[in-house]
């Protein structure tokens, strides 16, 4: 079946977005878009010369009409994160270039469903929200699915056990004031705390989870890879990848995605990452599970955060 998907930008995380839908079988289209024409035409020729390993699929770089029919379109445009700069302190810069954007490609995309990967992914995608003139439900934030990703190779690392058995998740901001709601933690459906202890019996020498490592581990994760190398792309690539698949697909999926909250939690007015259904028909609602009081505050306090922020730039 046709699946096309559009990137708008091609730096760093959209062109490995590109390259990384160009190895799986998820999209038979991909059109790259650029305000740097030349950074296109030479992303997308090195992706294209790698497809003859793999099935036929079509990549270009193209304008925003090349876009038109989309499924998907990602949009990762922006000025990339310094060393020792927060997420939030990009907001005005590129929440002016969403805002000459998305009336380009939602003209000639209006039916697509789009995922904002641009930082401070909550501030873009509230503004992208209320600018856009699309359905909230076709508007998507990557939030913190790579956060909670980052968490599940932490306790795998701890506890040596596959990813895939360990559900926990990362609330909040995608940045500084982003929480774990360890309430929810499991290890195939054993409460995090409760599966320790039952490990004790049979390997004493397991031991306890340092919640506060690990939560300093997901907030210090990216700068950390900035200050090594520059920037983040891989990691972001697979997450986004991955989403593309979920939408895709037959059935929705539960991911901590970023989107307007309507009085979940007391949360109204603005874009944050609790557990969100997701699928071919883009956002079908947040799981408003039961969290403890300390975890909500947490998750207050993150979104008044967030309040702050855009209450201090021009929509």
């Amino acid at each position: 079946m046709r699946s096309k998907i559009a990137i708008i930008g091609a730096g760093s995380v959209g062109s490995t977005i590109a390259y990384t839908l160009s190895t799986e079988e998820i999209a038979t289209e991909i059109v790259v878009i650029d305000i740097n024409k030349n950074k296109a035409d030479g992303e997308v020729m090195d992706i294209i010369q790698g497809t003859s390993f793999r099935d036929p699929i079509s990549i270009v770089a193209g304008d925003y009409e090349d876009a038109a029919d989309s499924n998907i379109v990602i949009i990762t445009s922006g000025v990339a994160r310094a060393p020792g700069q927060s997420r939030l302190e990009l907001a005005q810069t590129n929440v002016d270039i969403i805002k000459d954007i998305a009336p380009k490609i939602t003209a000639v995309a209006p039916d697509a469903l789009y995922i904002v990967v641009s930082n401070p992914v909550d501030v873009i995608t509230y503004v992208f929200a209320q600018i856009s003139g699309l359905p909230e439900r076709q508007i998507i934030g990557s939030g913190t699915i790579l956060d909670t990703a980052r968490l599940r190779v932490a306790l795998s690392d701890h506890f040596n056990i596959a990813q895939k058995n360990i559900h926990a998740y990362v609330f909040g901001e995608h940045g500084d004031s982003s929480f774990i709601p360890w309430s929810l933690a499991e290890v195939s459906g054993v409460n995090l705390d409760e599966y320790v202890q039952l490990m004790e019996i049979r390997d004493p020498g397991i031991s306890d989870v340092d919640k506060d490592a690990i939560t300093e581990y997901i907030h210090k994760s990216g700068g950390r890879i900035i200050a090594n190398k520059g920037a983040t792309f891989y990691a972001v690539s697979a997450s986004v990848c991955r989403l593309c698949s979920m939408l895709l697909s037959a059935y929705s999926s539960i991911v901590t995605l970023s989107s307007p909250m309507h009085g979940e939690y007391g949360l109204h007015d603005v874009c944050i990452s609790t557990l969100t259904m997701v699928g071919p028909y883009g956002v079908q609602g947040k799981l408003p599970v039961r969290l403890n009081r300390e975890e909500i505050g947490k998750l207050r306090a993150s979104a008044d955060k967030l309040k702050q922020t855009i209450s201090q730039i021009v929509i």
